[in-house]
C-alpha cells in the first residue's frame, strides 16, 4: 500500500511556491504561509511541491522601513535555516533596479524548466543558483512555479495605479496564485468583483489559515523603535542581526546575545561583501539596559537563597524572617569582627531578654 502512495505522489504534477516583498524583517508567519501551502496541496493528493522561494524585493523599491538588501537577505537565511525546503533567491536584490513581480515570476519558472531539460553535465553544481531545489531531474515534467501571498497582496490588486492590468493577467493566466486568508475574509466576493480575477479563477488557490497571527513586519519595526520588547515574535538569530547591525533603529531593551555571533550561520558572501559587517564580540557596545531575565549574572556581595536553600559558606547570615514559601534576601557578612561582635552580643540580648520578662 506504501508503495502505491509513493508511486502516486511521483505521479502528481509538481509546483514550487515563490513569495515576493520586503522581508523586512522576515516574520515567523512569513515561513508559515509556505508549510500551510504545501499541506494543502499534499494533503489532498493534487501536487508535490517541490519547493519555496523567498525572493526580496530591490533596494530601489523605496518603500519606508526598507532595511538595505544584503541585511535582508541575511535575515531571510537565518530564519529559513531550519527548513530543509524554503531557500532565499538575492536574484531581484542584484538587478540594477526594481523588477515587477512579473519579471521575477519570468525569471524563476524559466530556470527551472531549463534547468529540467538541460543535459546533465552542461552546469556543474557549484555554478547552481542556491534557491534552486534538489532532485529536480528525477523527472522531466514541467515545474509550475506558483505566486504565494496572503490576502492582502490579493486586495492589492485593485488600488488604482499599484499594479498594470496586463501584469495581473500574466500572472494568474501563467503561473497562478496561492492565497492564504484569514478565517472570517470574503476572498471570493474579492475575485467575483474582478473580470481578470475571475476569469483565470480556476488558477487561485484559497486556502483559509484557522491558526491566524496578525504579526506583520511593520508592527515589528513599530514596537523596536518603541524600545518594547519583540521577543517570541522573530526567530532569536534574526532578533540578534538586527541588534548587532542597529536596524530600524532599534531601541529595545530586552534583545540580547542569547546566541553568540560564533554561533550565527550568516550567509558568509553577504557579510564579507555588507559594508555594515558584524563586529567582533569585544567591539560590541553594551546594552540599553539590563533585564534579569536574559542579562549573565553579576558578581555580588549579596546572595539570594529560597526556602530551604542554604549557604555552603561558613560565614554567618543576616536574615530577616520570611513567610512561608517565599524567598529572601541574604546579605553575606564578610568583616570578621563583625561576625566576633554579633556572637559576643547574643548572651547580652538574652540577659537582657530575661529581665525584661521578670
Amino acid at each position: 500500500m506504501s508503495g502505491f502512495i509513493e508511486e502516486k505522489s511521483f505521479m502528481l504534477p509538481r509546483v514550487a511556491l515563490i513569495a515576493c516583498g520586503c522581508f523586512s524583517p522576515p516574520t515567523p508567519m512569513h515561513m508559515r504561509l509556505f508549510e500551510i501551502a504545501r499541506d494543502y496541496f499534499e494533503l489532498r493528493g493534487t501536487h508535490k511541491v517541490v519547493g519555496g522561494i523567498i525572493s526580496p524585493t530591490h533596494d530601489s523599491y523605496g518603500k519606508k522601513g526598507l532595511a538595505p538588501a544584503l541585511d535582508r537577505c541575511a535575515m531571510i537565511k537565518l530564519a529559513a535555516q531550519s527548513s530543509n525546503w524554503i531557500r532565499l533567491s538575492d536574484w531581484e536584490v542584484h538587478q540594477p533596479q526594481w523588477m515587477r513581480t512579473k519579471a521575477v515570476l519570468h525569471y524563476h519558472q524559466n530556470y527551472l524548466n531549463n534547468y529540467i531539460n538541460s543535459p546533465y553535465d552542461e552546469e556543474p553544481n557549484e555554478l547552481l543558483p542556491g534557491w534552486l531545489p534538489p532532485g529536480l531531474r528525477e523527472r522531466r515534467d514541467p515545474i509550475r512555479l506558483k505566486l504565494l501571498c496572503g490576502a492582502d497582496l490579493l486586495e492589492s490588486f485593485a488600488v488604482p495605479g499599484l499594479w498594470a492590468d496586463e501584469d495581473i493577467e500574466e500572472i494568474v493566466a501563467n503561473h497562478g496564485l496561492v492565497v492564504i486568508t484569514r478565517c472570517g475574509s470574503n476572498p471570493e466576493k474579492f475575485i467575483f468583483d474582478s473580470d481578470i480575477l475571475t476569469k483565470y479563477q480556476q488558477n487561485i488557490t484559497l486556502i483559509t489559515n484557522w491558526v491566524p497571527n496578525e504579526v506583520s513586519s511593520s508592527l515589528v519595526r513599530r514596537l523596536l523603535s518603541r524600545g518594547e520588547s519583540v521577543k517570541y515574535l522573530l526567530d532569536d538569530m534574526v532578533l540578534n542581526y538586527i541588534k548587532r547591525q542597529g536596524l530600524y533603529n532599534v531601541k529595545s531593551k530586552y534583545i540580547t546575545d542569547a546566541v553568540r555571533p560564533d554561533h550565527l550561520n550568516f550567509n558568509r558572501a553577504y557579510m564579507d561583501n555588507n559594508k555594515n559587517a558584524i563586529k567582533p564580540e569585544s567591539e560590541q557596545p553594551e546594552q540599553l539596559m539590563e533585564d534579569e531575565s536574559d542579562s549573565p549574572l553579576r558578581q555580588q556581595t549579596a546572595r539570594v537563597f529560597c526556602c530551604g536553600e542554604s549557604s555552603r559558606t561558613s560565614t554567618k547570615l543576616l536574615l530577616s524572617r520570611p513567610g512561608p514559601g517565599q524567598a529572601v534576601q541574604v546579605m553575606t557578612v564578610q568583616s570578621k569582627d563583625t561576625i566576633d561582635g554579633l556572637e559576643q552580643s547574643q548572651p547580652k540580648k538574652q540577659k537582657i531578654a530575661k529581665v525584661q520578662q521578670v
